[in-house]
């Protein structure tokens, strides 16, 4: 793998008025990926190990990902333009014969739940890194105005 990425974790995921802010990082910096409610309740619910009654289009993908025994081994948020992210999901399958590592152009917020949901590691490009906003403070005030209310 290539040095120009960086490992990050989901630090929170907020409600906005048009749907989620995720906030993904590392102790470098934090930064904002807007979702929409759908896939920022998704991640919610899998961050805090929530049960579901049904499968959900995530869990359905994870699911065909294991009939044909194809892992996920990582996602790489690998560029952003005027606010838009880019991700990719690096999936590999083995059988007998060989072993096949294939890219997938995906959404960042659907390969995050992905990602999440069977514990596999998020990067970020360096390039994208050094493109976006620090949010560490915004974030810490946030936790700490939660932390205040309760």
């Amino acid at each position: 793998m290539k040095n120009d990425v960086l490992a990050v974790e989901v630090k929170g995921v907020m409600p906005t008025a048009n749907g989620c802010a995720v906030f993904l990082g590392n102790e470098e910096k934090v930064f904002v990926i807007y979702v929409d409610q759908g896939i920022g309740n998704t991640i919610s619910m899998t961050i805090n190990n929530v049960k579901k009654e049904r499968p959900m289009t995530h869990d359905l993908i994870g699911n065909i990902f294991q009939g044909f025994g194809i892992q996920l081994e990582r996602i790489v948020i690998n560029d952003v333009d005027e606010g838009t992210f880019y991700a990719r999901m690096i999936l590999r399958m083995e059988n007998e014969v060989d072993t096949k590592l294939v890219e997938i152009d995906s959404r960042p917020s659907d390969s995050l739940v992905l990602a999440l949901q069977q514990q596999k590691p998020i990067f970020v490009d360096r390039e994208v890194m050094d493109k976006v906003d620090d949010m560490t403070e915004i974030l810490e005030r946030i936790v700490n105005q939660e932390g205040d209310e309760e």
